[in-house]
Parts: structure tokens; sequence; C-alpha cells
């Protein structure tokens, strides 16, 4: 990064003498010109030297004459500039949080209003300026944003937010959210439609629902530094046919899903296309089994075809917890990111930065944080360096550093044990095995009834 910072300072002192030196130019020019026109080409001065008569330039001429030698210089040097335009490409850092929840009644929004409403009240001041310095931020707004609707019948924890709340999301330097989750419907279709009104009424861009399903299955597409970034959601969870949370259909309100082979072929369609417009294409994507590291069968089946499809880059959310890193063809995927703010218990997460550089490559590094009472913290020491000895254990296929940097090639460091690393939750839950893939287990069934995502209110 220092060679590509002193080549640029050197790009643009070089430009600046360049500037200076053609200005320098055009003033000595047209001061020769002024000289001669004045001395020289006087009417009485109209005859040729063997006595023909030729045109008098007048005064107007010859100010006229003047400004089209001005405009071809300035022409000139705004071509130059045109061919320098490279130049101007910068990197683009991008951040990405898990899961959140601002339902009122839960103990982290309890929690915020007792600490006098503020979100720096609730996220450590550290961590709230990487997402507000960060050129776009990502999460997942895992709720709806209404006062209206009643709560699914058959759905064991349903999630409404006052539409006021809204506000926290600019407060935490949120860019962009999903909204392709199996909450945002908790309230039914009215919830859904006022979470969108109230969305863009804010100014906050969502990806993943929407009125229609080309509505829901829409790109996001940002303009930042010289590149266009692209920004895709889907949901496979529920993973049945028949959700409480409904998808869009081309005449009705719902998320982007891609669970069936259906739905997935239209998300497949959907990158393919993105990637033929943007610089870089990010699928930020709802997935995998609750309350576990252990990835799902879907997961690692839809990765490497999304990546096929042109992906740049896929980050996962849902599973409450942080699930394994890798690299696919030079794509990195983060299969979960864990809660971000979501409530009161204590949970391992953090905050992952993607910059993507002047050469269109990715760093990613990954800053861990811990969610506990009712806080979400940016944590260093003994603290840190547990969380990322973890996610090493989990990601065999990258090395992670001591300052979370996330490099493609196999970890080549001594062994790490699984039983005994330490991770909050303390231990992984085995998924039911599932020999044949379309018998769908109890959890998928019904996600909510076996992993609770909330608890009740600790006020």
């Amino acid at each position: 990064m220092g060679k590509t910072m002193k080549k640029k300072r050197r790009n643009k002192r070089r430009k600046q003498r360049l500037v200076f030196g053609t200005a320098l130019f055009l003033v000595l020019l047209l001061g020769s010109i002024a000289f001669l026109l004045f001395y020289t080409l006087k009417p009485e001065r109209g005859r040729s030297s063997n006595g023909l008569a030729v045109p008098a330039i007048s005064v107007v001429d010859q100010k006229a004459l003047i400004e089209n030698t001005v405009f071809a210089a300035k022409s000139g040097m705004e071509e130059k500039e045109d061919e320098e335009e490279p130049l101007k490409i910068q990197p683009v850092v991008m951040a990405f949080g898990g899961d959140i929840c601002f339902y009122d009644e839960y103990a982290n929004m309890h929690s915020l209003n007792n600490r006098g409403g503020s979100i720096e009240s609730s996220i450590s001041s550290d961590l709230l300026e990487r997402m507000r310095q960060a050129d776009i931020f990502m999460l997942n707004n895992e709720f709806a944003y209404s006062d209206r609707g009643t709560p699914l019948a058959d759905k064991a924890f349903t999630f409404r937010s006052r539409p006021e709340n809204v506000s926290l999301l600019s407060e935490m330097g949120v860019d962009i959210v999903s909204i392709a989750n199996n909450h945002v419907y908790d309230y039914g279709e009215d919830a859904l439609l006022d979470t969108l009104d109230i969305l863009q009424e804010a100014g906050m861009p969502y990806v993943g629902a929407g009125r229609n399903l080309d509505e829901a299955a829409a790109p996001y597409y940002y303009e930042v530094n010289g590149r266009t970034i692209a920004f895709i959601s889907a949901t496979q969870v529920e993973r049945n046919d028949t959700p409480d949370t409904k998808g869009a259909t081309m005449v009705t309100a719902g998320t982007f899903r891609c669970f069936n082979d259906e739905e997935f072929d239209r998300l497949v369609r959907i990158i393919r296309e993105a990637d033929a417009k943007a610089d870089f294409t990010v699928v930020y994507i709802h997935w995998g089994t609750e309350n576990t590291d252990e990835l799902h069968w879907l997961q690692t089946k839809q990765a490497p075809l999304m990546v096929e499809a042109g992906a740049d880059l896929i980050v996962g959310d849902h599973p409450h917890c942080l699930q394994g890193i890798e690299y696919i063809k030079g794509v990195p995927v983060f299969y979960s990111l864990g809660n971000f703010w979501f409530n009161s218990k204590t949970l391992d997460t953090g905050l992952l930065e993607v910059t993507l550089d002047e050469k269109g490559e990715t760093v990613c590094r990954f800053l861990p944080a811990i969610q506990h009472d009712c806080r979400t913290d940016l944590i260093s020491g003994e603290e840190r360096q547990r969380i990322l000895l973890y996610l090493q254990c989990i990601s065999p296929d990258v090395t992670i550093d001591e300052d979370g940097y996330i490099y493609d090639r196999p970890y080549e460091g001594p062994p790490i044990p699984y039983d005994e690393v330490q991770r909050v939750p303390p231990k992984r839950e085995e998924p039911k095995p599932e020999e044949n893939p379309e018998e769908q287990s109890p959890d998928e069934q019904n996600p909510e009834g076996q992993n609770p995502e909330g608890q009740i209110p600790q006020v």
C-alpha cells in the first residue's frame, strides 16, 4: 500500500508540473501573439512587400483570434486530463456486520432507551468509527418497521420496530441494508410495505425484498471512488416451499428467495446481469443453520455456483454465530458474521472490512467484537486473539494473521484442536444428519421452534 501511495504522489506532482508548464507556455504564447498583432498587423500596414493589398485584421478579429487560441489550449489541457482519468480511481472500503434487531420489546432496545437513546451507548466508539468511516457499510435488518399488521400466527418469534427507529441506521453509519430474511414479513404484507416506504423516506437503500419480484431481486449499484459496486441479497430461510415469510411474486410483495432450483436459477441470472454492469459484485445471503458453525449442505452447494456466475464477494448471515471463511477461485466467502447487535446474549461477533484497491484486488480483514450486556464492543488483547484463533480453527483453507487480515492460502501453523478452542457460544451444536437432502429436518421446517433467536426481555 505504501508503494502505491508514493506512486500516486509522484503522478500527482508530474501532473501539477505539466499544468504549470502548460500555463506558462500559454502566457508567453499569448503575449507574443498580442505583440505581433499590435505592431505588424495594423490597418495602415495592410500591403505586402510586393505592393499587393492584404486584409487588415481589426481589433475585434484580434480579440477573437486570441480567444480561439485560449479555447484550443484549454481543450488540449482538458483532453490531457481526460487521458489521466484512471488516476482518480481510489480504494473502496466496504464494511459488513451481521444481524441487527430493533424489536421494541427486546432487552437491547430497552437498554438503549434507558441509556439515553443514543447508539453510542450501545456500540463502542472505536467500532462506530470504523462503521462510519467505511465508504459503504452494510448489515441485515431483521425485522419490520411498522405500526400496522398482526404477528403471524404460527411463528414463535415475530419482530417489529417503531418507524422512528429507522434513524438508528444513520446513527450507526449504515449505507445499505439487506431485508432478505425470515423476519421482515413477521407482521404480514402491510408491515413489509411500510418497511419499504420508511426505508425509502429515510434515504436508506435496501436489497432483498420488494413490492414485487422485480424490485425484490433488483441489485443496488453504488458509484464510489471511480468504481461501480453492485449489491444483491437473497434468502433461503425458511427452507421449505411454503414459508411463513412470503417470497415476492410478480404481483405481490415479499422477499427474494433462493431455496429451490427455480429461485436459485433466478439469483444466478441476477448475479450475471450485475457482473456485466459492475466492477465488483457483492452477494449478501441469509442462509445456514442457527447456532452452529457447521455449514449446511446448501451453503457449500450454492457458494461455488454464485462465484461462477460472477460474485466477487459472498457474505452470509442468519446462524447467529460466526462460521468459517474460504476462498473459491479467488473469491472470499464469509459464511456467517453472526449477530451484530440483536439482543442481550453474550456472543462472538465482529466487523468485516473488505478493501477494493486500485488494481481491483480485495484485501479482507476481520475485526473481532463481542455482543454482551446489550452492547457490541470492539475488543483487543487476549479476547481478540481468542476469536481470531477460533475463526482460524474453523477456516483451515485460509490464513488469518494476528491483525485479522485474511489470506488466500491454507493455514500452515500449529494444529488447533477444535474442542480446545474457546468461543461464545461455547460449543458447536451438531445439526441432524441429512442422508437425503430433500428430507428437511424439523429445525428447517420450523426454524424458530428449535433455536429461538431472542429471549425474554430483561429490563
